[in-house]
């Protein structure tokens, strides 16, 4: 089967960055295609960028905004737009919408999500081509953006930057992790093209899991006392905790937590460290490496990593993936230290020193070689 070239609108969102990037992970069987919010006013970018689309991913819209019918009104000229230069080119892609479940309530945004939906639909059933709605619960994930739209990604963001959290509603709500998103809607593209008929469905997107809004503040609030005030790294229980500590991790200020020192015992026989507290299991690993060497320059989407440096000096970098920003800490055995590795950050670990280096590296899973979760990425 051919590579299936996909596109996203609104890539440069939440939800589009992710999938942009995981779609980058599977090169064998898609092939992205670059998109910018200013298409939408450039009919001829917009057209070339439909006639390059097996499949059309459909994110962009308006999520907040004081004047409601304008944001209802943007959200489906947006769709409309989408349509027209589809016709225009002759080019009828498969189109996969993200609607909400708050297509029941009567907001401006939940109306203009429904009226979006038929519109795509009955377009589909005119031109008898492929259409997925998706009804998506409260997506959370790295790098959402804080006091927008997601109370994970406000908490979050507010505890590490010191800030309060407030509760304005304990209401118990359904989450979903944006990879388990992701996963959904690169099965749904490979379910359809496979199928090879004009498919229309509706999918309701299943919740990882429900949450009060008090339980995600207190199991925040653990995270930071445990982790950023004393260094631990927290029981992970299940996977949602794990995606949830990895999201809250993903609002640290980098250049200002790391790298944190540790308390050296020194005495007759030589010095003492401890390296790592644990709640969680894993595995524990050591390396030697010669000066001017490198190790590394890859990256994890959901693993929990911490590199310590124990003799001689080091550089650690690190990118987050789809950005220019280099992060550079030094590291001196003389104080032994760590950094701990976010999930989509590549990083290496350099010896710029003149002694060989040792590192210890602590990783919150065994190595599976069928399931590495380890992409090569210069940074």
């Amino acid at each position: 089967m051919n590579k299936i070239r996909v596109g996203i609108t609104g890539q440069s969102g939440f939800i589009g960055t992710h999938l942009y990037n995981r779609l980058r992970l599977l090169p064998d069987d898609f092939i992205c295609q670059k998109f910018d919010d200013s298409f939408f006013s450039d009919n001829v970018k917009l057209q070339m960028f439909v006639k390059n689309c097996d499949v059309i991913v459909h994110l962009a819209a308006v999520n907040r905004s004081e004047d409601e019918d304008e944001l209802y009104n943007t959200n489906i000229a947006l769709v409309k737009q989408l349509q027209n230069a589809c016709e225009a080119t002759q080019t009828f892609p498969h189109i996969i919408f993200s609607s909400s479940i708050q297509e029941t309530n009567k907001s401006a945004y939940g109306r203009s999500k429904i009226d979006g939906r038929l519109l795509f639909m009955d377009w589909a059933n005119k031109h008898s081509v492929a259409f997925t709605g998706l009804l998506i619960p409260n997506v959370f994930g790295e790098f959402c953006r804080p006091n927008y739209n997601s109370v994970i990604a406000t908490f979050a963001h507010n505890l590490t930057h010191d800030k309060p959290v407030t509760i304005i509603t304990d209401s118990v709500i359904p989450f979903i992790y944006i990879a388990s998103l992701c996963e959904i809607i690169c099965a749904d593209i490979k379910t359809v093209r496979s199928a090879g008929e004009s498919i229309i469905k509706l999918i309701g997107v299943p919740e990882d899991f429900r949450m009060k809004v008090s339980e995600v503040r207190e199991l925040f609030i653990a995270f930071k006392e445990m982790y950023l005030q004393n260094g631990f790294i927290p029981l992970l229980e299940n996977k949602n905790i794990i995606n949830l500590f990895n999201t809250f991790r993903s609002y640290i200020s980098l250049s200002a937590y790391f790298p944190k020192f540790l308390q050296q015992h020194a005495d007759a026989r030589g010095n003492f460290v401890e390296t790592i507290r644990l709640k969680a299991g894993g595995q524990i690993s050591f390396s030697t490496t010669n000066p001017g060497v490198t190790r590394g320059n890859h990256f994890h989407t959901r693993k929990i990593e911490r590199f310590t440096v124990m003799h001689g000096l080091a550089k650690i970098s690190l990118r987050r993936v789809g950005t220019t920003q280099i992060y550079e800490f030094i590291l001196n055995g003389d104080e032994p230290s760590y950094v701990d590795m976010p999930v989509w950050y590549t990083h290496n670990i350099t010896n710029i020193g003149t002694d060989t280096l040792y590192t210890q590296f602590w990783i919150n899973e065994w190595y599976d070689q069928n399931d590495p979760d380890t992409f090569f990425e210069e940074v």
